[in-house]
């Protein structure tokens, strides 16, 4: 049996140890996908009579599976003879199968067909679907089996994402960002397409080489780039802190978030973004995930919507914990009209992100002064908005004598009892 000898990136020597998830995500050129395709071929010789399946969303066809980058790691390798390549699998030692398949073929029966696979690759994960998510993750079952994954970042809210990233991942696993730069085999070619794409086309090079989220919809009132200037890895001492509730109006399957943002007011006069607790789920759901924040955070009040519950929403936190210093708003413009005033102050770099929260900043990328350009309702936004408008209800923002014109808006959004 031939031993392989792969140098590896240091970026993911982590996933060379077992776990039951190994995620990759990153931009173009990180070399993911090189190191998965190596990674099955050292399993399989390891382990004779392995199976693995290389997964995809939708497969149209082999020519889009890893297939071909397999067989030439192999090759390349200099292991090809252990193998046997067919024309829709690829046989390995010990009788074994390297399959390929996409899992919009796949039902809940036709799945069981996958029970005794030891390593689940999902390519492009970013693609995948929440419904072949629930299917794949209890299907790989067989005793210390792994599903990896590897994608180039779209939405927050895609399930692979929400999955790994949204600051709770599943119980053992590893997660690594993998970029351009941490691939020491970076070739010349592709970093003069990188340069490219940096001077040429600015708007989406974060996309394609840092593996950030889409840009922003056309005429969206945040930037990504504002954002990514503002945030800081730590607050300072903070005045005041809210935990700020826009609460959904059912918890079925479907149903809207509850946004539950954490806000604070620095000595320094700026705002500072917390945390982000925001969920799905029943009223005593939301309602214990508030006071949980407030505890944490030791806030000084808890700023709540109230145009969908009214006087529910105070009774629905006291039934939680009684005498909780509750500020009930009514929000009497539009989302987009009263998210202008907050959208002025991160312009002009009075707000920043104490860390990475990446589905409340997918939302802002498309709240536009037109409205909400994205899937159901802003939650977190909303949420965001009521804090900061509370915090900053009796404080000025100078404009800088050398920043770019304010983005005007009408405070008059926001009607609160303070």
């Amino acid at each position: 049996m031939s031993n392989l000898r792969i140098p590896t990136a240091a970026i993911f020597e982590p996933l060379l140890r077992p776990a039951r998830y190994k995620a990759a995500w990153g931009g173009r050129g990180s070399g993911k996908s090189h190191f998965f395709a190596e990674a099955v071929l050292e399993h399989c010789i390891g382990n004779p009579g392995a199976r693995v399946v290389a997964i995809r969303e939708v497969q149209r066809s082999l020519a889009e599976s890893a297939k071909r980058l397999i067989e030439d790691k192999a090759r390349r390798q200099g292991v090809s003879g252990l193998f046997s390549f067919r024309r829709d699998r690829i046989g390995t030692p010990g009788g074994g199968a390297i399959l390929f398949q996409g899992m919009q073929d796949h039902t809940a029966e036709s799945i069981k067909s996958l029970e005794g696979v030891t390593i689940a690759w999902v390519e492009e994960a970013q693609s995948l679907s929440k419904r072949s998510l629930e299917l794949l993750r209890p299907t790989i079952r067989a005793p210390g089996s792994e599903l990896w994954f590897s994608w180039n970042p779209r939405r927050a809210s895609d399930p692979v994402d929400a999955l790994f990233r949204s600051g709770r991942p599943p119980p053992n696993a590893i997660v690594v960002r993998a970029l351009y730069r941490d691939n020491p085999w970076f070739p010349e070619e592709l970093e003069r397409e990188r340069r490219d794409d940096q001077k040429n086309n600015p708007s989406r090079y974060g996309h394609i080489w840092e593996g950030d989220y889409e840009p922003t919809v056309e005429g969206a009132i945040w930037t990504r780039a504002e954002i990514q200037q503002n945030r800081v890895a730590s607050a300072p001492d903070l005045e005041k802190i809210v935990v700020a509730v826009d609460p959904a109006v059912s918890s079925g399957e479907g149903a809207d978030e509850t946004g539950i943002v954490v806000c604070g007011l620095g000595r320094d006069r700026r705002g500072y973004v917390l945390d982000d607790q925001s969920v799905r789920g029943a009223p005593d759901t939301w309602a214990r995930r508030v006071v949980s924040a407030y505890d944490h955070w030791r806030a000084d009040t808890i700023v709540a919507e109230k145009n969908q519950g009214g006087e529910m929403v105070r009774t629905t936190l006291e039934a939680v914990r009684r005498s909780l210093p509750v500020r009930l708003v009514h929000a009497s413009r539009r989302k987009a009209e009263r998210a202008q005033p907050v959208a002025a102050l991160d312009g002009l770099g009075k707000i920043s992100h104490v860390g990475d929260f990446p589905e409340l900043e997918e939302q802002m990328m498309q709240m536009t002064a037109e409205g909400y350009e994205g899937p159901g309702s802003p939650d977190r936004v909303d949420a965001r908005v009521h804090g900061f408008l509370h915090l900053f209800k009796n404080l000025t923002a100078p404009r800088p004598a050398t920043a770019a014109p304010a983005r005007r808006a009408n405070l008059g959004a926001y009607q609160g009892e303070f």
